[in-house]
């Protein structure tokens, strides 16, 4: 696969990096989906963002007033989460891991209805797509009233992963330690978003404070050699998202994007989506508009997408 992906890259063939294998390790299960499927779902154009946004709070209310409002309630929720592997299987996605909040599980009824609901979905519309779902808590929760139900959604067998995503400057990661413990016990890996917005001390203390096994983001840690040598020499992958970055207004452009520091440090990193119902790039045109940046060649992108695919056997966690 590797001769026929870096071809596709250098003549610039969407369809053909689509056909090559990838893996897609952080989107959101219900902003993952591609817009023109939820365009036609709700009889209605749905143009994606015509600017950056200057904050996570003014993508979400762009989010709100131009895609969920076509798409509201339950039934709305699950035709996103539907766009989510469907989008997955079309662009070739053999890994994906998908987030979903404890909210999501409530408002489907509970962890047995919600779990048959999600397999049932993976099954009918990307069948040979490796399924890693992860449970996610918002970073501004309060981890002490949030445990009970933690560790019930936990206890399913079902997550492969958690994470703590949204605002990260709400509180220290180290609050969320004693959780973190607990997942740990349950055999998951362990994933936080860190150093979208904060600095490379936040993301070597969620780190250090976690004991993450891997980082949702992590660009910050270009601001740091020493960081960036501590997570290269312990093997911690970093789950970038390039177009997110540029549309949140971390970063200025594909040719500049971090990535590049980040891959010659040996930093393990994988390229994502993070919400493409938003920002409207699939994983194969991630590659592509790094590659046509001319930040990366393609046999690095290829080295890349190789990353990505290191499956997680069943119940399998991290490092610990």
């Amino acid at each position: 696969m590797k001769q026929q992906f870096m071809e596709a890259l250098m003549q610039e063939s969407l369809s053909g990096v689509a056909r090559i294998p990838k893996s897609d390790l952080h989107s959101h299960a219900g902003r993952g989906g591609n817009i023109r499927y939820v365009s036609r779902w709700a009889n209605t154009a749905i143009d994606p963002p015509s600017e950056r946004f200057a904050s996570l709070g003014g993508m979400a209310d762009w989010f709100v007033a131009h895609v969920k409002c076509h798409c509201p309630g339950l039934e709305g929720y699950l035709i996103r989460v539907q766009a989510s592997f469907i989008q997955a299987a079309e662009d070739g996605i053999r890994l994906l891991a998908l987030s979903f909040g404890l909210d999501e599980v409530r408002a489907l009824g509970g962890m047995e209805l919600f779990i048959r609901t999600m397999n049932e979905l993976r099954s009918r519309f990307a069948p040979e797509t490796l399924f890693m779902p992860e449970l996610a808590l918002d970073r501004g929760s309060n981890p002490d009233e949030a445990k009970e139900e933690f560790e019930a959604a936990l206890a399913s067998g079902w997550f492969r992963s958690v994470d703590i995503c949204g605002n990260e400057l709400a509180q220290p990661a180290s609050r969320f330690k004693g959780l973190y413990r607990l997942a740990r016990s349950y055999g998951v890996m362990l994933r936080a978003h860190t150093g979208e917005f904060g600095t490379a001390d936040d993301v070597l203390e969620a780190v250090e404070e976690l004991e993450l096994d891997e980082v949702h983001h992590g660009i910050a840690a270009a601001q740091s050699p020493l960081v960036m040598k501590r997570l290269a020499d312990d093997g911690i992958r970093l789950h970038v998202c390039p177009t997110s970055n540029i549309m949140l207004s971390r970063v200025e452009s594909y040719g500049s994007h971090p990535i590049r520091q980040l891959y010659d440090y040996g930093v393990p990193v994988t390229v994502n989506t993070d919400d493409l119902l938003i920002f409207d790039q699939t994983v194969s045109q991630e590659y592509l508009n790094l590659y046509r940046s001319g930040l990366m060649t393609a046999e690095e992108l290829n080295a890349i997408r190789e990353e990505g695919l290191k499956a997680y056997g069943p119940g399998k966690g991290g490092r610990g």
